[in-house]
């Protein structure tokens, strides 16, 4: 691939149940669902996870998905959110739904250790966190959970690191103190340690990103001690310089044969050919969001670039008989937060 990273509705189904009284000391909530000003997607995990599970949420919380800016250590946030609702419960039940997955909502029993119960697979990674929160002492009664993103892996920035920062958050803060913000560091550690095959550094930038700022991750063990991160911030905002930042997401075409190998090659092969497509227009430089090549770049451009550069890589396309890749913009956002 050629270039760098930049310098340094339909509700699921689910049955009404008699409500599970809340943990004492929780803090009463659910109205987001009803509140005309809010968000429409946390309005709509809101009014999910009441309708899957027959009473309203106690948190509500959003996490960006984030990337990686080409740099080894330097990660940023999107625009872009995941959504997590949760409820305590006191039986020791997990419950767990989702808008992307409206058949496979499930009811499963929260054990701490031993192997997991069955799950549907969409289901097993927020099942892991679950127990590793309960472990630490957040959520041991069970939990409501509904999660929703407003992105699907098809647009090309990781998804599951996101949604474990939604999850960890919403489930943390019911277990919290009224007016507190859970613990970013603890819960970073926790999530490290329960899903080691997620990607830290974007998850850590879910949790501590600043709008218009990139987050330099590095390391700094003392002798004897673990390894512990240390963060700083360099400014990373291509708008205010009048550039633009945008997702390129390739996609296979509907009569692709072969393999996934042969697939997989395709899709790279369709990446390269958009990425010199983008370059001969005006696009900077182009890299890979995450750790390793997938069917998506981000590419840093001149503003006024931006739509000979979109019509450059759909003609082209267009003329092979490959489907268009899709383009996202892509603004550089704050952390994970409350939504209230």
């Amino acid at each position: 691939m050629t270039g760098t990273g930049p310098p340094a509705p339909a509700v699921p189904e689910g049955r009404a149940v008699p409500a599970v009284p809340a943990a004492p000391g929780v803090p009463a909530g659910g109205d987001l669902a009803r509140r005309a000003t809010a968000d429409p997607l946390f309005r709509l995990v809101a009014y999910a996870l009441e309708s899957a599970h027959g009473r309203p949420p106690t948190a509500v919380w959003s996490a960006p998905y984030t990337f990686r800016l080409g740099s080894p250590g330097l990660v940023a946030a999107a625009g872009w959110p995941v959504a997590a609702a949760a409820a305590p419960r006191t039986d020791g039940l997990v419950r767990l739904s989702s808008l992307g997955h409206p058949a496979d909502s499930c009811d499963l029993p929260l054990t701490l250790s031993g192997p997991p119960p069955a799950a549907p697979a969409w289901a097993v990674r927020p099942y892991a966190l679950l127990r590793a929160l309960a472990r630490a002492g957040y959520g041991r009664g069970g939990t409501d959970l509904h999660v929703q993103g407003s992105l699907t892996a098809a647009a090309g920035l990781a998804t599951e690191e996101a949604a474990d920062c939604a999850v960890a958050l919403a489930v943390a803060d019911v277990h919290t103190p009224a007016g507190e913000d859970p613990d970013r560091a603890t819960l970073a550690r926790l999530m490290a340690g329960a899903l080691p095959d997620g990607d830290d550094a974007l998850r850590r930038g879910a949790l501590f990103a600043r709008p218009g700022r990139a987050l330099l991750l590095g390391r700094a063990p003392r002798p004897g001690e673990p390894r512990r991160h240390r963060q700083r911030y360099v400014v990373f905002d291509p708008a205010d310089s009048g550039d633009r930042l945008v997702l390129l997401a390739v996609r296979p075409g509907s009569g692709a044969e072969g393999g996934a190998a042969d697939l997989a090659r395709a899709v790279a092969a369709d990446l390269v050919r958009a990425v010199a497509c983008a370059r001969r227009a005006g696009a900077l430089s182009a890299w890979p969001p995450g750790r390793d090549p997938g069917r998506s770049v981000l590419m840093l451009l001149p503003g006024p670039r931006l739509t000979a550069v979109r019509a450059a890589v759909a003609e082209d396309f267009r003329d092979r008989g490959r489907p268009v890749p899709r383009f996202l913009n892509i603004a550089v956002a704050g952390a994970a937060r409350r939504e209230e």
